[in-house]
């Protein structure tokens, strides 16, 4: 089922999420949800609590990418209850853009590698390292499960010219092609 996702401006999405229990009701199912949401709206990761749920668990599948990075080809992982350990390299640009904020992209700066702990959907735990595009979309999602947004990783100049473009995306003021929850909607509008 596709899950529809909380516009920028919903409060859901500045929370740190929760611990995901071993028991938690549902898990199976959301996670198969919230891949069928992120293949309908052509992402390459999402988080729980961009589909209203504020648990430690992102999913991510780096294969649009594969033509230009080869090892990014299968990539498809479950992360829960993940915790970032280390970022490190030299710090590298990439344009990056979120389902949440439809039609605003930005080169956002990270360090091209991270070492995370996690349990996978089995709850087994690893602790890895992943590098360069992979890395990328891991702390793009992770910075959800903290309350972070992209935008939030850019120069106040660019944040201060993308105010009424965030200001529009929060009232619905947009034209997307999938289902999504504005914050700041007014009642009977419809889009």
């Amino acid at each position: 089922m596709v899950l529809p996702i909380l516009a920028y401006g919903h409060p859901t999405l500045r929370r740190i999420s929760e611990d995901v229990e071993k028991d938690y009701s549902g898990l199976d199912e959301l996670v198969e949800d919230m891949f069928d949401t992120m293949y309908l709206t052509s992402g390459v990761g999402l988080a729980a609590p961009q589909v209203g749920k504020s648990i430690r668990l992102f999913i991510v599948d780096a294969s649009p990418f594969a033509e230009d990075e080869p090892e990014a080809s299968g990539f498809k992982k479950i992360f829960i209850n993940a915790q970032s350990v280390e970022e490190k390299g030299e710090e590298w640009s990439f344009n990056e853009g979120c389902l949440s904020l439809p039609d605003i992209r930005e080169d956002v700066i990270r360090k091209p590698g991270i070492r995370i702990q996690y349990y996978d959907e089995n709850f087994e735990y690893h602790d890895d390292k992943f590098i360069k595009v992979m890395a990328r979309i891991i702390q793009h999602e992770y910075d959800h499960l903290e309350g972070v947004l992209f935008v939030d990783r850019i120069s106040n100049i660019r944040k201060m010219l993308l105010k009424r473009k965030l200001s529009d995306i929060s009232k619905g003021n947009i034209d997307v092609d999938y289902k999504m929850i504005f914050p700041k909607r007014k009642k009977g509008r419809k889009r």
